[in-house]
């Protein structure tokens, strides 16, 4: 298989075939991100014969070993869905002609992947089985947006998954907890679930801001241009966000930057969940909290 730097893939994308369309991030621009960092370029298209190899490669050895039936598969890079609709259509014709038991294509998505395709497109992408794109939004917070140079906002969000919505392509966000900044963590919190309950997100997975002496964030820190949250007041983010959160959804917070995590649907588990947050808001300590952001070396 070709892969190219470290991969990432959602965690509940764990059973999904991952196959790299791309590498890197067209954008790669976002003051806190470092995960592409290990690349020599900023981002880079697959050659179609390396995609086609990788999928006969899948297929022999399903024929060899009797794997399990292949239904779903993962286009790695930070936002494939960048690329053309010709190019993911015919990504698309490849994978169905040599897995045909796949039913679903997802991938990593950025909002401005799907501002440049036209309506016509995104409902073609649906039909060839794109759905499921994982989008990190971060937050609605514009201000943080702006500040974080995510290079769009919250309205932006809002028109864009409509549009996804219009074409039947379901999305599930990345809310990242910390990026409003110390003292904003619970103003960040509500207008995300402002934004959030005008659109369908099927899931919102909370991710926990884990600055690095890498990144440009870390640079502004020092020159006392932003303060970072402390481990408590993230936690009583979320809290906030879940409780104003109105849409039928998924809720969790799965991923390695969570010292604590937990998942539930929304509205059914929300006095769930609200009570599991408030025990780590009354009873976790700061110090041990920062122990545990100190020890995440890697996302």
């Amino acid at each position: 298989m070709h892969y190219t730097g470290t991969i990432w893939r959602p965690p509940y994308e764990a059973g999904s075939l991952l196959l790299e369309v791309t590498a890197g991030c067209t954008h790669h621009s976002c003051r806190f991100c470092t995960l592409y960092n290990d690349l020599p370029f900023k981002f880079r298209m697959s050659p179609l014969e390396d995609i086609e190899s990788d999928l006969q490669e899948v297929k022999s050895a399903v024929r060899v070993w009797g794997s399990r039936r292949m239904n779903r598969v993962f286009l790695t890079g930070a936002n494939p869905f960048v690329l053309s609709c010709d190019r993911l259509t015919a990504i698309a014709e490849r994978i169905h002609m040599e897995l045909p038991s796949v039913e679903s294509i997802g991938s990593f998505a950025r909002i401005t992947d799907v501002t440049i395709k036209t309506d016509g497109e995104l409902a073609k992408l649906h039909a060839m089985g794109y759905d499921g794109l994982t989008i990190g939004i971060e937050t609605g917070d514009d201000e943080a947006l702006r500040f974080m140079n995510k290079g769009y906002t919250s309205f932006d969000i809002i028109e864009q998954c409509r549009r996804l919505d219009a074409a039947g392509i379901h999305y599930r966000f990345f809310y990242l907890a910390g990026i409003s900044g110390a003292g904003r963590g619970e103003v960040g919190a509500k207008r995300t679930a402002e934004l959030c309950n005008r659109i369908h997100p099927a899931l919102i997975g909370a991710n926990m801001l884990t600055i690095y002496p890498e990144s440009e964030l870390y640079a502004e820190i020092q020159r006392g241009n932003w303060q970072e949250e402390d481990e408590l007041e993230k936690y009583k983010e979320i809290r906030t966000l879940i409780k104003h959160l109105q849409i039928p959804t998924v809720f969790a917070a799965m991923g390695a930057s969570n010292a604590y995590q937990f998942y539930g649907q929304l509205p059914k588990d929300r006095k769930k969940l609200l009570a599991f947050l408030d025990e780590i808001i009354e009873n976790a300590s700061e110090d041990e909290l920062q122990q545990y952001r100190k020890s995440v070396h890697h996302l």
